[in-house]
Protein backbone atom coordinates (compact mmCIF):
# COMPACT_ATOMS: atom_id res chain seq x y z
CA UNK A 1 0.00 0.00 0.00
CA UNK A 2 2.58 2.34 1.00
CA UNK A 3 4.55 1.91 -2.37
CA UNK A 4 1.17 2.50 -4.37
CA UNK A 5 0.76 5.59 -2.33
CA UNK A 6 4.41 6.44 -3.47
CA UNK A 7 3.68 5.90 -6.98
CA UNK A 8 0.67 7.78 -7.11
CA UNK A 9 1.98 10.68 -5.34
CA UNK A 10 5.56 10.55 -8.00
CA UNK A 11 2.50 10.59 -10.96
CA UNK A 12 0.51 13.35 -9.77
CA UNK A 13 3.27 16.09 -9.34
CA UNK A 14 5.04 14.63 -12.59
CA UNK A 15 1.89 15.22 -14.20
CA UNK A 16 0.76 18.70 -12.68
CA UNK A 17 4.44 19.71 -13.03
CA UNK A 18 4.51 18.94 -17.29
CA UNK A 19 1.02 20.19 -17.25
CA UNK A 20 1.82 23.33 -15.71
CA UNK A 21 4.28 24.20 -18.82
CA UNK A 22 7.21 24.06 -16.69
CA UNK A 23 10.45 22.82 -18.51
CA UNK A 24 10.97 18.48 -18.00
CA UNK A 25 14.32 19.06 -16.49
CA UNK A 26 12.80 21.41 -13.88
CA UNK A 27 9.69 19.31 -13.78
CA UNK A 28 11.76 15.82 -12.56
CA UNK A 29 13.68 18.09 -9.87
CA UNK A 30 10.23 19.10 -8.42
CA UNK A 31 9.22 15.60 -8.39
CA UNK A 32 12.37 14.68 -6.94
CA UNK A 33 12.22 17.01 -3.95
CA UNK A 34 8.81 16.10 -3.32
CA UNK A 35 9.23 12.75 -3.10
CA UNK A 36 12.64 13.26 -1.15
CA UNK A 37 10.76 15.56 1.72
CA UNK A 38 7.71 13.85 1.98
CA UNK A 39 9.20 9.83 2.09
CA UNK A 40 12.86 10.06 3.39
CA UNK A 41 15.00 11.25 5.84
CA UNK A 42 18.40 12.37 4.22
CA UNK A 43 19.31 16.09 3.42
CA UNK A 44 17.75 16.96 0.43
CA UNK A 45 20.38 19.73 -0.78
CA UNK A 46 23.46 17.90 -0.11
CA UNK A 47 21.77 15.11 -2.55
CA UNK A 48 20.82 17.47 -4.96
CA UNK A 49 23.79 18.98 -5.42
CA UNK A 50 25.97 16.08 -5.75
CA UNK A 51 23.74 14.01 -7.86
CA UNK A 52 23.35 16.61 -10.08
CA UNK A 53 27.18 17.52 -10.40
CA UNK A 54 28.14 13.47 -11.33
CA UNK A 55 25.52 13.53 -13.72
CA UNK A 56 26.78 16.24 -15.52
CA UNK A 57 30.33 15.69 -15.24
CA UNK A 58 30.49 12.88 -16.78
CA UNK A 59 33.49 12.47 -19.49
CA UNK A 60 31.45 10.64 -21.52
CA UNK A 61 28.99 13.42 -21.95
CA UNK A 62 31.47 15.69 -23.31
CA UNK A 63 30.52 13.75 -26.56
CA UNK A 64 27.05 15.27 -26.71
CA UNK A 65 27.00 19.22 -26.98
CA UNK A 66 30.37 17.94 -29.64
CA UNK A 67 28.11 16.06 -31.59
CA UNK A 68 25.24 18.72 -31.49
CA UNK A 69 27.55 20.94 -32.78
CA UNK A 70 28.58 19.60 -35.64
CA UNK A 71 25.17 18.89 -36.65
CA UNK A 72 24.44 22.65 -36.27
CA UNK A 73 27.13 23.96 -38.20
CA UNK A 74 26.45 21.51 -40.75
CA UNK A 75 23.09 22.58 -41.20
CA UNK A 76 23.76 26.11 -41.97
CA UNK A 77 26.06 25.10 -45.37
CA UNK A 78 24.75 23.94 -48.60
CA UNK A 79 24.35 20.43 -47.58
CA UNK A 80 20.72 19.69 -48.28
CA UNK A 81 21.34 21.10 -52.05
CA UNK A 82 24.45 18.94 -52.07
CA UNK A 83 22.70 15.86 -50.88
CA UNK A 84 20.01 16.22 -53.49
CA UNK A 85 22.33 17.08 -56.32
CA UNK A 86 24.22 13.83 -55.65
CA UNK A 87 21.70 11.28 -55.03
CA UNK A 88 18.62 12.29 -57.36
CA UNK A 89 20.79 11.12 -60.50
CA UNK A 90 21.63 7.05 -59.42
CA UNK A 91 17.98 7.08 -57.36
CA UNK A 92 15.98 8.28 -60.04
CA UNK A 93 16.17 4.89 -61.76
CA UNK A 94 14.41 3.10 -59.05
CA UNK A 95 10.44 2.86 -59.13
CA UNK A 96 9.10 5.53 -56.61
CA UNK A 97 12.24 7.62 -58.24
CA UNK A 98 13.43 11.19 -56.57
CA UNK A 99 11.08 9.82 -53.12
CA UNK A 100 14.04 7.98 -52.36
CA UNK A 101 16.21 10.85 -51.99
CA UNK A 102 13.81 11.59 -48.69
CA UNK A 103 15.20 8.51 -47.28
CA UNK A 104 18.91 8.34 -48.61
CA UNK A 105 19.49 12.32 -48.14
CA UNK A 106 18.08 11.56 -44.30
CA UNK A 107 20.21 8.38 -43.57
CA UNK A 108 23.57 10.49 -44.84
CA UNK A 109 22.74 13.34 -42.59
CA UNK A 110 21.88 11.27 -39.92
CA UNK A 111 25.20 9.78 -39.99
CA UNK A 112 26.73 13.06 -38.98
CA UNK A 113 23.94 15.21 -37.28
CA UNK A 114 22.25 12.70 -34.59
CA UNK A 115 19.42 14.63 -34.32
CA UNK A 116 15.89 14.03 -35.69
CA UNK A 117 14.49 17.10 -36.01
CA UNK A 118 17.70 18.37 -37.70
CA UNK A 119 17.84 15.93 -40.13
CA UNK A 120 14.16 16.69 -41.31
CA UNK A 121 14.47 20.16 -41.54
CA UNK A 122 17.94 19.62 -43.74
CA UNK A 123 16.96 17.44 -46.04
CA UNK A 124 13.27 19.09 -46.13
CA UNK A 125 14.61 22.40 -46.95
CA UNK A 126 15.61 21.40 -50.49
CA UNK A 127 13.54 17.78 -51.05
CA UNK A 128 9.99 19.67 -50.37
CA UNK A 129 10.37 22.28 -52.86
CA UNK A 130 12.03 20.22 -55.95
CA UNK A 131 9.52 17.04 -55.49
CA UNK A 132 6.68 19.47 -55.33
CA UNK A 133 8.25 21.63 -58.79
CA UNK A 134 8.06 17.46 -59.89
CA UNK A 135 4.47 16.76 -58.91
CA UNK A 136 4.85 13.90 -56.54
CA UNK A 137 2.44 12.94 -54.10
CA UNK A 138 2.15 15.49 -51.21
CA UNK A 139 1.05 12.27 -48.83
CA UNK A 140 4.09 10.28 -50.02
CA UNK A 141 6.58 13.43 -50.02
CA UNK A 142 5.57 14.41 -46.08
CA UNK A 143 5.29 11.07 -44.84
CA UNK A 144 9.04 9.47 -46.29
CA UNK A 145 10.28 12.33 -44.98
CA UNK A 146 8.93 11.94 -41.82
CA UNK A 147 9.47 8.59 -41.06
CA UNK A 148 13.34 8.52 -42.38
CA UNK A 149 14.23 11.72 -40.68
CA UNK A 150 13.77 9.52 -37.40
CA UNK A 151 17.11 7.81 -38.89
CA UNK A 152 18.10 10.73 -36.94
CA UNK A 153 17.68 9.23 -33.86
CA UNK A 154 19.25 5.76 -34.26
CA UNK A 155 22.04 6.34 -37.22
CA UNK A 156 25.11 7.11 -35.14
CA UNK A 157 26.67 9.66 -33.71
CA UNK A 158 22.88 9.46 -32.17
CA UNK A 159 22.74 11.73 -29.50
CA UNK A 160 19.77 9.75 -27.81
CA UNK A 161 22.10 6.42 -27.61
CA UNK A 162 24.96 9.06 -25.78
CA UNK A 163 22.27 9.78 -22.66
CA UNK A 164 21.21 6.30 -22.77
CA UNK A 165 24.38 5.00 -22.53
CA UNK A 166 25.12 7.47 -20.05
CA UNK A 167 22.69 6.84 -17.99
CA UNK A 168 22.83 2.85 -17.81
CA UNK A 169 26.38 3.15 -18.22
CA UNK A 170 27.22 1.30 -21.41
CA UNK A 171 29.70 1.87 -23.86
CA UNK A 172 29.11 4.96 -26.50
CA UNK A 173 30.96 3.48 -28.49
CA UNK A 174 29.27 0.17 -29.02
CA UNK A 175 25.87 1.32 -28.76
CA UNK A 176 26.89 3.79 -32.19
CA UNK A 177 28.60 0.12 -33.78
CA UNK A 178 25.19 -1.36 -32.75
CA UNK A 179 22.92 1.41 -34.65
CA UNK A 180 24.56 1.15 -38.09
CA UNK A 181 22.86 -2.13 -39.54
CA UNK A 182 19.49 -1.26 -37.68
CA UNK A 183 19.60 2.16 -39.39
CA UNK A 184 20.20 0.91 -42.70
CA UNK A 185 17.78 -2.04 -42.57
CA UNK A 186 15.13 0.75 -41.77
CA UNK A 187 16.06 3.06 -44.57
CA UNK A 188 15.85 -0.07 -46.84
CA UNK A 189 12.45 -0.71 -45.46
CA UNK A 190 11.33 2.84 -46.00
CA UNK A 191 13.11 2.20 -49.71
CA UNK A 192 10.72 -0.85 -50.09
CA UNK A 193 7.47 0.97 -49.41
CA UNK A 194 8.39 3.41 -51.60
CA UNK A 195 8.92 0.88 -54.28
CA UNK A 196 5.59 -1.02 -53.24
CA UNK A 197 3.69 2.06 -53.63
CA UNK A 198 5.11 3.35 -56.97
CA UNK A 199 4.38 -0.35 -58.57
CA UNK A 200 0.52 -0.67 -57.08
CA UNK A 201 0.12 2.86 -58.23
CA UNK A 202 2.60 3.70 -60.79
CA UNK A 203 -0.21 6.67 -62.74
CA UNK A 204 0.80 8.79 -59.35
CA UNK A 205 4.26 9.43 -60.01
CA UNK A 206 5.50 11.89 -62.18
CA UNK A 207 7.28 11.17 -65.85
CA UNK A 208 11.29 10.61 -65.40
CA UNK A 209 13.68 13.45 -65.69
CA UNK A 210 16.14 13.53 -68.41
CA UNK A 211 18.46 10.68 -68.57
CA UNK A 212 22.49 11.27 -67.52
CA UNK A 213 25.27 9.36 -68.60
CA UNK A 214 27.47 7.74 -66.39
CA UNK A 215 30.16 10.44 -66.16
CA UNK A 216 27.50 13.19 -65.23
CA UNK A 217 26.73 11.31 -62.14
CA UNK A 218 29.74 10.94 -61.30
CA UNK A 219 30.23 14.43 -61.54
CA UNK A 220 26.96 15.09 -59.40
CA UNK A 221 27.81 12.82 -57.15
CA UNK A 222 31.12 14.77 -56.25
CA UNK A 223 29.19 17.14 -54.16
CA UNK A 224 28.37 14.24 -51.50
CA UNK A 225 32.42 13.57 -51.18
CA UNK A 226 32.73 15.95 -48.26
CA UNK A 227 29.80 14.15 -46.25
CA UNK A 228 31.24 10.63 -46.72
CA UNK A 229 34.57 11.28 -45.93
CA UNK A 230 33.09 13.15 -42.50
CA UNK A 231 31.42 10.10 -42.17
CA UNK A 232 34.16 7.56 -42.79
CA UNK A 233 36.35 9.78 -40.15
CA UNK A 234 33.68 9.83 -37.26
CA UNK A 235 32.61 6.38 -37.65
CA UNK A 236 35.59 4.65 -39.12
CA UNK A 237 37.86 6.17 -36.17
CA UNK A 238 35.45 5.03 -33.56
CA UNK A 239 35.26 1.45 -35.22
CA UNK A 240 38.95 1.40 -35.77
CA UNK A 241 39.69 1.73 -31.77
CA UNK A 242 41.55 4.63 -32.80
CA UNK A 243 39.45 7.23 -31.15
CA UNK A 244 36.80 7.35 -28.56
CA UNK A 245 33.20 8.78 -28.86
CA UNK A 246 34.51 12.57 -27.70
CA UNK A 247 37.97 12.05 -29.54
CA UNK A 248 35.58 11.37 -32.80
CA UNK A 249 33.34 13.97 -31.44
CA UNK A 250 36.56 17.01 -32.00
CA UNK A 251 36.99 15.16 -35.39
CA UNK A 252 33.80 15.52 -36.44
CA UNK A 253 33.61 19.29 -35.28
CA UNK A 254 36.88 20.24 -37.22
CA UNK A 255 35.43 18.59 -40.14
CA UNK A 256 32.16 20.28 -40.41
CA UNK A 257 33.84 23.55 -40.07
CA UNK A 258 36.20 22.46 -42.45
CA UNK A 259 33.54 21.51 -44.74
CA UNK A 260 31.50 24.61 -43.63
CA UNK A 261 34.85 27.08 -44.92
CA UNK A 262 35.47 25.25 -48.09
CA UNK A 263 31.59 26.01 -49.20
CA UNK A 264 31.76 29.06 -48.09
CA UNK A 265 29.53 28.99 -45.67
CA UNK A 266 31.38 29.91 -42.72
CA UNK A 267 31.02 33.37 -41.78
CA UNK A 268 30.67 35.15 -38.55
CA UNK A 269 27.37 35.28 -37.76
CA UNK A 270 26.77 31.48 -39.14
CA UNK A 271 29.58 30.94 -36.42
CA UNK A 272 28.26 32.22 -33.83
CA UNK A 273 24.45 30.89 -35.03
CA UNK A 274 25.78 27.63 -34.64
CA UNK A 275 27.94 27.80 -31.74
CA UNK A 276 24.39 28.98 -29.72
CA UNK A 277 22.27 26.17 -30.87
CA UNK A 278 24.22 23.78 -30.13
CA UNK A 279 24.55 25.55 -26.22
CA UNK A 280 21.13 25.74 -25.83
CA UNK A 281 20.12 22.00 -27.32
CA UNK A 282 23.41 20.59 -24.74
CA UNK A 283 21.92 22.69 -21.99
CA UNK A 284 18.03 21.48 -22.06
CA UNK A 285 19.79 17.76 -22.20
CA UNK A 286 21.65 18.49 -19.25
CA UNK A 287 19.22 20.04 -17.11
CA UNK A 288 16.71 16.52 -18.01
CA UNK A 289 19.85 14.47 -17.13
CA UNK A 290 20.33 16.33 -14.38
CA UNK A 291 16.83 15.78 -12.88
CA UNK A 292 16.66 11.97 -14.17
CA UNK A 293 19.85 11.72 -12.18
CA UNK A 294 17.91 13.10 -8.79
CA UNK A 295 14.48 11.69 -9.75
CA UNK A 296 16.72 8.53 -9.90
CA UNK A 297 18.33 9.14 -6.63
CA UNK A 298 15.07 10.10 -4.51
CA UNK A 299 13.03 7.07 -6.05
CA UNK A 300 15.91 4.65 -4.87
CA UNK A 301 16.05 5.93 -1.09
CA UNK A 302 12.37 5.07 -1.23
CA UNK A 303 12.78 1.95 -2.81
CA UNK A 304 10.25 2.47 -5.56
CA UNK A 305 12.74 0.65 -8.69
CA UNK A 306 13.40 -2.32 -7.02
CA UNK A 307 9.30 -3.23 -5.36
CA UNK A 308 8.26 -2.48 -8.88
CA UNK A 309 10.92 -4.45 -10.44
CA UNK A 310 10.01 -7.16 -7.92
CA UNK A 311 6.63 -7.13 -8.49
CA UNK A 312 6.77 -7.25 -12.48
CA UNK A 313 9.16 -10.24 -11.54
CA UNK A 314 6.44 -11.76 -9.18
CA UNK A 315 4.39 -12.19 -12.80
CA UNK A 316 6.75 -14.12 -14.18
CA UNK A 317 6.47 -12.31 -17.43
CA UNK A 318 8.65 -13.99 -20.30
CA UNK A 319 11.14 -11.87 -22.33
CA UNK A 320 9.14 -11.31 -25.16
CA UNK A 321 5.59 -10.36 -22.66
CA UNK A 322 7.77 -8.20 -21.37
CA UNK A 323 9.29 -6.73 -24.77
CA UNK A 324 5.82 -6.25 -26.15
CA UNK A 325 4.79 -4.82 -22.91
CA UNK A 326 7.53 -1.76 -22.79
CA UNK A 327 6.89 -1.48 -26.89
CA UNK A 328 3.16 -0.66 -25.67
CA UNK A 329 4.36 1.52 -22.88
CA UNK A 330 7.04 3.93 -24.77
CA UNK A 331 4.73 4.29 -27.75
CA UNK A 332 1.94 5.76 -25.03
CA UNK A 333 4.22 7.82 -23.25
CA UNK A 334 5.83 9.23 -26.74
CA UNK A 335 2.59 10.56 -27.21
CA UNK A 336 3.16 13.21 -24.22
CA UNK A 337 7.20 13.42 -23.92
CA UNK A 338 10.49 14.08 -26.11
CA UNK A 339 12.35 10.90 -26.99
CA UNK A 340 15.61 11.79 -24.65
CA UNK A 341 12.68 12.74 -21.62
CA UNK A 342 10.84 9.21 -22.29
CA UNK A 343 14.70 7.31 -21.61
CA UNK A 344 16.11 8.93 -19.05
CA UNK A 345 12.80 9.45 -16.73
CA UNK A 346 11.89 5.28 -16.83
CA UNK A 347 15.13 4.11 -17.05
CA UNK A 348 15.59 3.94 -13.16
CA UNK A 349 12.36 1.43 -12.97
CA UNK A 350 12.94 -0.09 -16.50
CA UNK A 351 16.92 -1.08 -16.06
CA UNK A 352 16.53 -3.26 -13.30
CA UNK A 353 13.78 -5.38 -14.81
CA UNK A 354 15.29 -5.68 -17.89
CA UNK A 355 18.75 -6.52 -16.71
CA UNK A 356 16.73 -9.00 -14.75
CA UNK A 357 15.38 -10.54 -17.64
CA UNK A 358 18.87 -11.19 -18.98
CA UNK A 359 18.69 -8.92 -22.03
CA UNK A 360 21.77 -7.27 -23.24
CA UNK A 361 21.64 -3.65 -22.91
CA UNK A 362 23.51 -2.34 -25.92
CA UNK A 363 20.91 -4.57 -28.05
CA UNK A 364 18.00 -2.98 -25.51
CA UNK A 365 19.30 0.56 -26.07
CA UNK A 366 18.59 -0.02 -29.81
CA UNK A 367 15.15 -1.21 -29.48
CA UNK A 368 14.42 1.30 -27.29
CA UNK A 369 15.37 3.93 -30.02
CA UNK A 370 13.41 2.37 -32.53
CA UNK A 371 10.39 2.39 -30.66
CA UNK A 372 10.98 6.23 -29.36
CA UNK A 373 11.50 6.73 -32.58
CA UNK A 374 7.72 6.06 -33.32
CA UNK A 375 7.12 8.79 -31.00
CA UNK A 376 8.75 11.52 -33.32
CA UNK A 377 5.52 11.03 -35.90
CA UNK A 378 2.86 10.62 -33.28
CA UNK A 379 0.70 13.10 -32.50
CA UNK A 380 0.15 15.23 -30.52
CA UNK A 381 3.94 15.82 -29.34
CA UNK A 382 5.37 14.40 -32.38
CA UNK A 383 8.77 16.73 -33.04
CA UNK A 384 9.09 15.67 -36.94
CA UNK A 385 5.17 16.64 -36.89
CA UNK A 386 5.86 19.62 -35.54
CA UNK A 387 9.13 20.50 -38.08
CA UNK A 388 6.64 19.24 -40.99
CA UNK A 389 4.28 21.33 -40.43
CA UNK A 390 6.43 24.71 -40.31
CA UNK A 391 7.50 23.79 -44.00
CA UNK A 392 4.84 22.78 -45.47
CA UNK A 393 1.67 24.47 -44.13
CA UNK A 394 -0.70 21.61 -43.66
CA UNK A 395 -2.62 20.02 -40.93
CA UNK A 396 -1.39 18.06 -38.41
CA UNK A 397 -4.28 15.47 -39.04
CA UNK A 398 -3.15 15.12 -42.88
CA UNK A 399 0.38 15.45 -41.84
CA UNK A 400 -0.17 12.14 -39.31
CA UNK A 401 -1.86 10.30 -41.62
CA UNK A 402 0.86 10.67 -44.41
CA UNK A 403 3.14 9.30 -41.85
CA UNK A 404 0.90 6.10 -40.35
CA UNK A 405 2.74 4.08 -43.21
CA UNK A 406 6.14 4.88 -41.67
CA UNK A 407 5.01 4.04 -37.90
CA UNK A 408 3.39 0.95 -39.38
CA UNK A 409 7.21 -0.29 -41.11
CA UNK A 410 8.89 0.63 -37.46
CA UNK A 411 6.87 -1.53 -36.13
CA UNK A 412 7.69 -4.10 -38.57
CA UNK A 413 11.67 -3.09 -37.74
CA UNK A 414 11.38 -3.21 -33.53
CA UNK A 415 9.98 -7.14 -34.51
CA UNK A 416 12.64 -7.85 -36.43
CA UNK A 417 14.80 -6.82 -34.32
CA UNK A 418 13.10 -8.78 -31.13
CA UNK A 419 13.15 -11.72 -33.96
CA UNK A 420 17.24 -11.57 -34.88
CA UNK A 421 18.83 -9.33 -32.61
CA UNK A 422 22.21 -10.13 -34.07
CA UNK A 423 21.32 -7.20 -36.60
CA UNK A 424 21.82 -4.86 -33.42
CA UNK A 425 24.59 -7.05 -31.52
CA UNK A 426 26.86 -8.45 -34.37
CA UNK A 427 28.97 -4.95 -35.25
CA UNK A 428 29.97 -4.09 -31.49
CA UNK A 429 30.65 -7.94 -30.76
CA UNK A 430 33.24 -7.55 -33.93
CA UNK A 431 34.93 -4.44 -32.47
CA UNK A 432 35.57 -6.04 -29.19
CA UNK A 433 36.82 -9.10 -31.03
CA UNK A 434 39.38 -6.47 -32.68
CA UNK A 435 41.54 -7.85 -35.60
Amino acid sequence: MEQLVLTLVFLAVLFFLLGSGIWVGLSLLGVALTGMVLFTSRPVGDAMVTTIWSASSSWTLTALPLFIWMGEILFRTRLSADLFKGLAPWLGVLPGRLLHVNVAGCALFAAISGSSAATVATVGKMAIPELRRRAYPESMIIGTLAGAGTLGLLIPPSIILIVYGVTVNESIAGLFMAGVFPGIMLALLFMGYIVVRALIDPEAMPPKDAAMGFVQKLRASTALLPVVALIVAVLGSIYAGVATATEAAVLGVIGALLVSFLQGSLTRASFVESLMGAVRTSSMIALILGGAAFLSLAMGFTGLPRNLAAWIGSLELSPLALIVALTVFYIILGCFLDGISAVVLTMAVVEPMVRQAGFDMIWFGIFLVIVVEMAQITPPVGFNLFVLQGMTDHEMPFIARAALPMFAIMVLAVVLVVAFPEIATWLPAQMRAGP
